[in-house]
């Protein structure tokens, strides 16, 4: 809304001059988002208590016992002050800007519904596994169609550290950009397993993301890193910025010991964000390192489901997803949070490197 007011004005006064650069808006996105977030967190968190949202904790998982109880869908909290945020500082013209916030709303809308049914039925059941899949694969190809039938998107496919290699895969890019917001979306939902693990890594995920879609919307600096360009991308770093402020102002309650829980609504939002940021950037291989974490704890689930069934009842882990075979070990949970933060910062600055390394 600024930019759009304000920004015209520029031409008549130097001083409004400054709302047509990314880097200050994205910058006031941030902040602005964090301080909305703290702000309205503790009146969120007992309206959640008022209406009943404690979360149910699985009888397997002793050691979160005193957990149960704990506010969930907090996700909420993160999408008001994002969209507080986009609404000040984002161009509001801009084709992405929406495109990217319809498939944040997209995803939440399917958590939505899980963590409602869950709170309303016996034992933590939501809606079926199925209609779950069928509601996340239904918004990311409606996502990849609109991505698809842009004029000034490619179907090539980028291979990181490799400069010369981006076969064009015609229409399996569609099918293929799917299931990469729904394996992200469903990554850091497994990952949300302790307080603060998803939201971490998440942040970090962002903002690397962020400083992709900047390179990507800008001719020259495209051109020099050898990123492809794309016309008015760059303006999406607004929105990552605000989603790493409203996660930031998130992680100030969820921090251990939590005060108030993602839920489905938070974990799919972000998830299948990252995996489309990561295609609208054209840096889709590049999420599996930025987001190993989330991989990781992926496959600690499959490996352990598949060994269980193929042995008939041997396990791999003590328990999956990967971050509670650490808990049953021993490990504090606070120590496995910081633990896992600091290898997603080093996945990160790993991802970064693409940037050069071609």
């Amino acid at each position: 809304m600024f930019y759009n007011m304000l920004a015209p004005l520029a031409s008549d006064w130097t001083l409004f001059n400054v709302f047509r650069y990314i880097t200050f808006r994205s910058l006031a996105a941030l902040i602005t988002a964090l301080v909305v977030s703290i702000l309205i967190g503790p009146r969120f968190i007992a309206w959640l208590h008022h209406v009943k949202c404690g979360q149910f904790i699985h009888e397997d998982v002793k050691n979160h016992a005193p957990k149960a109880g704990t506010p969930t869908m907090g996700g909420l909290l993160i999408m008001t002050s994002l969209g507080f945020s986009l609404l000040l500082w984002a161009d509001l013209t801009n084709r992405y800007i929406w495109q990217v916030s319809l498939v944040f709303i997209s995803f939440g809308l399917v958590g939505f519904c899980d963590d409602f049914l869950k709170l309303r039925r016996h034992k933590n059941r939501g809606i079926s596994g199925g209609a779950k899949m069928s509601g996340q694969i239904l918004v990311a190809l409606a996502a990849m169609c609109l991505l698809y039938a842009n004029p000034d998107y490619s179907s090539r496919l980028t291979v990181p550290f490799f400069k010369d290699i981006n076969p064009d895969i015609g229409l399996l890019y569609l099918p293929f950009g799917a299931f990469v917001m729904v394996a992200a979306s469903n990554a850091v939902n497994l990952t949300d397993g302790l307080d603060g693990l998803a939201i971490g890594p998440s942040i970090v995920a962002l903002i690397v993301f962020s400083i992709f879609l900047y390179v990507t919307g800008n001719a020259r600096f495209s051109t020099y890193l050898l990123v492809p360009y794309i016309p008015g991308v760059g303006e999406v770093t607004v929105f990552c910025s605000a989603l790493v402020g409203a996660g930031l102002g998130f992680l100030w309650f969820n921090a251990y010991p939590a005060q108030v829980f993602m839920g489905d609504v938070g974990s799919l939002s972000i998830g299948g964000t990252l995996g489309y940021l990561a295609l609208l950037c054209k840096q889709e291989l590049v999420l599996a390192v930025v987001g190993g974490l989330f991989v990781v704890e992926t496959l600690s689930v499959i490996l352990q489901v598949g060994y269980f069934r193929w042995t008939g009842g041997k396990r791999i882990f003590r328990m999956a997803p990967l971050h509670h075979h650490f808990e049953l070990k021993g490990v504090p949970e606070s120590k496995i949070i910081i633990r896992f933060w600091i290898t997603s910062i080093l996945l990160g600055l790993v991802a970064l490197s693409v940037l050069k390394l071609r």
